[in-house]
């Protein structure tokens, strides 16, 4: 469901693909190639909301926050995680579960790992490995981790694209 409140609808680039089964309320921007999967609730009530370019928000995810959101381009944020995050860099991935609480920040080239717990105003650097609860910087990202972000993005491109191209009930 797509709706508006307070007289502020959601801002869906053309080449999106938002799911039937997510619920995206209020001051929301949704940038080209992006996709919010069924489940997920980005809900800008609080402050805007905006989600970058060929970002992918999946399944059962939250996206929400006391103040502004901005998640950049090239993010994958997965499975069932609670994103509350100020801000997200670019080519990012919050695994699995993982909770990202208010007013974090998290650096360009980070991993958060699945089932992470980063506590509020955490300020993780570009390029960090994060992991644990509460969750700790373990190191630097490196090609690996920079190219399975890639390839995990590229995956939810590629389906969000073949959704857009599907319409109505199959008999």
């Amino acid at each position: 469901m797509i709706r508006g409140l307070d007289g502020v609808s959601p801002r869906i680039h053309d080449g999106a693909f938002v799911s039937e089964a997510a619920y995206v309320v209020g001051d929301v921007d949704i940038g080209e190639g992006s996709s919010i999967w069924p489940g997920a609730v980005v809900r800008a009530d609080m402050g805007k909301i905006t989600i970058g370019k060929w970002t992918c928000i999946q399944d059962n995810s939250v996206v929400h926050g006391d103040a502004d959101v901005v998640i950049g381009d090239n993010v994958v944020v997965g499975h069932g995680a609670v994103c509350h995050a100020r801000k997200v860099g670019d080519r990012v991935l919050v695994g699995n579960g993982a909770t990202v609480n208010d007013g974090v920040e998290i650096g360009e080239d980070s991993l958060v790992a699945a089932g992470a717990v980063v506590l509020d105003k955490t300020v993780v650097p570009a390029g960090s490995v994060v992991a644990g609860v509460p969750a700790k910087v373990l190191g630097r990202t490196s090609k690996r981790h920079k190219e399975m972000i890639g390839w995990l993005r590229d995956i939810y491109v590629k389906q969000a694209q073949r959704y857009r191209g599907q319409s109505g009930l199959s008999s």
